[in-house]
């Protein structure tokens, strides 16, 4: 396990070193108890708040080099953070449900051209299709912060969210509202065995034509266009 230090305030520093004593002190008590109590202790840890005040800022502050951090203890423990429900917390726009996702992608191995990339998609929870990790965007978190929980609840990847590659309008499909939609690209740097939905969803890697052929949503077709059209810029 390596931890890489990156600039930041002090302050900062010191709350997420401890965050991640306190999350090494779990996972010596775990060790530590019986099987009952071992259950209680790991009820507490993976609770929903627990989740979302130590293991996701600690992985999005970049303080963590997000490959070697996860140890194979904690990727097993991730696969039972209880994912975020209920609206409660929900950001609306002008009546609009703000939405935020990543498009997960990979450079792909002995490409025909030069950075060719393949993304990652995942079953809808309803019905058919395949879709990009999405969801509410609420109101304890950033932009980025809500993609990259999303991500890592609905298809287990970890890695580097990039600048937005915009914003899109479109109708819920079982309300009579309009969403507001963000969508992120995700440089993926690790695929985990163990996520909170994996017994939810299937996840799997696509050219760019193919993952265009099974979504069924334009929004995100759109979004997956200006993915491509960056990356193309990029490589000139």
């Amino acid at each position: 396990m390596s931890v890489i230090v990156t600039s930041s305030s002090s302050s900062q520093n010191n709350n997420h070193n401890h965050n991640f004593l306190l999350i090494l002190s779990f996972l010596f008590l775990i060790n530590k108890k019986n099987n009952q109590n071992k259950r209680i202790v790991m009820g507490l840890l993976l609770s929903r708040t627990l989740a979302s005040k130590f293991f996701y800022p600690l992985l999005f502050s970049k303080k963590v080099h997000n490959s070697d951090f996860f140890t194979q203890q904690l990727e097993n423990m991730m696969c039972l953070v209880s994912p975020r429900t209920g609206r409660h917390l929900q950001r609306y726009e002008k009546g609009c449900r703000q939405v935020v996702g990543c498009i997960p992608y990979r450079y792909k191995v002995n490409g025909t051209k030069e950075n060719e990339i393949e993304v990652l998609l995942i079953s809808a929870q309803k019905g058919s299709g395949m879709q990009f990790p999405k969801g509410g965007w609420e109101s304890d978190e950033s932009m980025e912060q809500a993609a990259l929980r999303e991500t890592i609840e609905e298809a287990g990847v970890l890695g580097s969210v990039e600048s937005n590659l915009g914003k899109w309008y479109y109708k819920s499909k079982r309300q009579p509202t309009m969403h507001e939609g963000y969508m992120f690209p995700l440089l993926v740097s690790k695929e985990l065995d163990n996520w909170p939905e994996m017994n939810l969803r299937k996840r799997k890697w696509l050219t760019v034509d193919e993952a265009k052929e099974i979504c069924p949503y334009a929004w995100m077709k759109e979004a997956l266009d200006e993915l491509v059209s960056r990356q193309t810029t990029n490589s000139i």
